[in-house]
């Protein structure tokens, strides 16, 4: 029987426990031999990740036990972290492990099977990481990115394609590692071998550009002795972002550019002529984040296995004879960049508003798809789930906004009929980057309780073709928040949210984009902030990691030519402006977004008279982004008591948040 309560009344058995324990997903999947291997997170140990293995009997394992963390810091988001070969004697791999960022040979099969440090560790700044492991068992070598600190800045930083020999000769000697390129590019990917051995890829990318802005897709000759030979640029520039590059079984060279506006796959010949596979106004990749990301995997009968769409993504097979592409039956909705083929086997992870992510089996020969691994087990009855809506809002200046809107949804329970909804908005991090459509226990947390949420992918987000992601260019803080509030009044304008009881949350770029908009606007009742970025000079001048370290001189514009945009648009320096409570949520070990933006604004609410309702809550051994079950479990829970504080809610069994005035 259906039973009317409040919003935010609703019994639930999706709790923070609940989805703290199903936060996170595979990632990094890849064939060993006939086994399909991938990444895996454990909230509920640390947040470390583990490598499974799946063996062909089905059977799956953990390959390293607690504390190995297969994770790497490149970049500081990491990237594609192990490697693996099958041998005779069982599989040989190569990971990162996350607390030392060394790299390990392990040989799981082995009588006497331990990880083996194969790179030494340096006390100079962040030290040396690696990521992008390809092995070269022929060479007894693993080929990969270098990070290499030359001092204690966070910008002191060089990196190079490298060479580590598996013998361990490296595992204290720095002079052992050869060094493949030279660091003529601030950033470089791993390198990708043609077929015949004799020709490497890689891709490259100089400040101020991120590789969503502008990246060059490099070639070299490899020689006898392993070394390269007449680098040159085959694609890219400062205007066109390559996202991957990879050399099909044929050894053409394929690569997704975004030449036209949108990532497309293309051909390049030996004569460096371009040929577009399949011409779309839909994207075949997206922003480099990681390093090793793919959304592309060439078979070796010549198909192309891909991960593409329009602000969605799914997995299809592309003909590039025709350009046709066939796209995987079943139920997902969305595949992450991670891709790998064996014969006419395919491996990536999806995920649906149904299901979480998990890994999923595609035959290029049949169509046939299954899941082969993290099958989504639902935790409670799938009736608590929210039904989103896909959404386009209009903007100002007409322009569109994207949006995923999840009413609050209860299999028992509805609210009285004169009282509308509170609603929340999330702003996605990044800011390039966007929020995919899939199910998330923690939406799940607040609709099943009565309170909407409103997922915007605000202008500056992709998946939509260049034209909208270049919306934010020196526009960050006023087109995010700009989409985000306009979305915000449009559901209270046509009856769908509480106008007086709107909310906006967002964590890293998201962060930023809640602070700003508190500070702002008037539209929303409270906000919760979480790792953000607050101080746009400081932020820019040093406070951060090397990676995003200019990436204000597009999203802001260049700080010696507008330094006064960076002072009006930054929270920190306008916290007197902020009259709505809110909560401030940050990993003390972030070095993305360091504690010392968060002190800053705090220190900027003290004035005369001024009484903001707020809280600060620090967390120990977190970093960017929350990945401990309890530190989730605390933030959930707060952010629901800050909601039912200021909307007037009553949630059974939330610890009240102490909000200090």
């Amino acid at each position: 029987m259906v039973q009317t309560l409040a919003y935010g009344a609703w019994p639930s058995p999706i709790d923070a426990a609940l989805a703290a324990a199903h936060d996170g997903r595979p990632e990094f999947v890849g064939f060993v031999g006939e086994e399909a291997w991938w990444t895996e997170p454990r909230p509920t140990e640390g947040g470390r990740r583990t490598l499974v293995r799946r063996r062909p009997d089905g059977a799956e394992e953990s390959l390293l036990p607690a504390p190995w963390n297969v994770r790497s810091r490149v970049i500081e988001y990491g990237g594609q972290p192990w490697a693996a070969i099958m041998r005779p004697a069982g599989p040989l791999v190569v990971f990162v492990d996350f607390t030392d960022q060394r790299l390990y040979v392990y040989e799981p099969d082995a009588a006497d099977a331990r990880p083996r440090p194969l790179t030494p560790v340096s006390s100079v700044g962040g030290g040396l990481r690696w990521v992008d492991p390809q092995l070269r068992p022929e060479r007894d070598e693993v080929w990969c990115v270098l990070e290499e600190f030359t001092g204690e800045g966070s910008t002191d930083v060089r990196r190079v394609v490298a060479a580590v020999p598996l013998d361990g000769s490296a595992a204290e000697d720095r002079d052992a590692v050869r060094e493949l390129t030279g660091d003529e590019h601030r950033f470089v990917t791993g390198p990708r071998l043609s077929p015949d051995g004799r020709r490497a890829a890689w891709l490259a990318w100089d400040h101020p550009r991120m590789p969503w802005d502008g990246s060059e897709l490099i070639v070299a000759e490899v020689a006898e002795d392993g070394t390269l030979h007449g680098a040159r640029t085959v694609a890219g520039g400062p205007e066109e972002s390559v996202a991957q590059a990879d050399w099909a079984a044929d050894g053409s060279l394929l690569c997704a550019g975004d030449r036209t506006g949108w990532w497309n796959l293309y051909r390049i010949g030996d004569d460096g002529r371009r040929t577009a596979l399949c011409s779309r106004a839909e994207e075949f990749g997206g922003p480099l984040w990681r390093i090793g990301q793919r959304w592309f995997a060439p078979l070796d009968g010549g198909l192309i296995a891909v991960v593409h769409g329009r602000g969605a993504t799914t997995l299809g097979i592309l003909d590039p004879e025709t350009g046709e592409v066939v796209n995987a039956a079943g139920p997902w909705t969305e595949f992450t960049p991670t891709l790998a083929t064996h014969g006419t086997r395919v491996v990536g992870i999806g995920a649906s508003p149904r299901s979480a992510y998990e890994v999923v089996e595609l035959d290029a020969r049949t169509g046939r798809a299954r899941v082969i691994g993290a099958a989504h087990d639902d935790p409670v009855d799938p009736a608590y789930y929210p039904e989103p809506q896909i959404r386009t809002f209009t903007g100002p200046a007409g322009r569109d906004i994207h949006a995923h809107i999840y009413p609050p949804h209860h299999p028992g329970h509805v609210a009285p009929g004169d009282e509308l909804p509170p609603y929340v908005v999330w702003a996605h991090g990044g800011p390039t980057s966007r929020a995919p459509l899939v199910l998330d226990l923690e939406i799940a947390y607040f609709t099943s309780r009565g309170i909407g949420v409103a997922e915007v992918n605000y202008g500056g987000s992709t998946g939509h073709g260049r034209e909208y992601r270049n919306r934010l260019r020196e526009q960050w803080g006023v087109v995010d928040v700009e989409d985000c509030a306009a979305v915000a009044l449009a559901l209270a304008e046509e009856g769908t949210a509480d106008r007086g009881r709107l909310a906006i949350r967002g964590g890293s770029a998201g962060g930023w984009t809640t602070a700003a908009s508190l500070a702002a606007t008037d539209v929303y009742a409270c906000g919760t902030i979480l790792y953000p970025i607050l101080d746009l000079r400081a932020w820019g001048s040093g406070e951060t990691h090397d990676f995003e370290s200019q990436y204000l001189e597009t999203l802001v514009g260049p700080l010696a030519e507008v330094p006064g945009r960076y002072a009006e648009r930054s929270p920190a320096g306008h916290a007197d402006r902020i009259t709505a409570p809110f909560l401030l949520l940050q990993g003390l070990d972030d070095v993305i977004c360091p504690p010392a933006q968060c002190e800053r604004f705090l220190a900027g609410l003290e004035g005369e008279g001024r009484r903001v309702a707020h809280a600060y809550i620090a967390f120990d051994g977190e970093g960017h982004g929350f990945r401990r079950a309890d530190t989730m479990v605390r933030a959930l829970e707060s952010e629901l008591s800050l909601y039912a504080q200021v909307f007037g809610l009553n949630p059974p069994g939330i610890p009240t948040l102490e909000l200090l005035k």
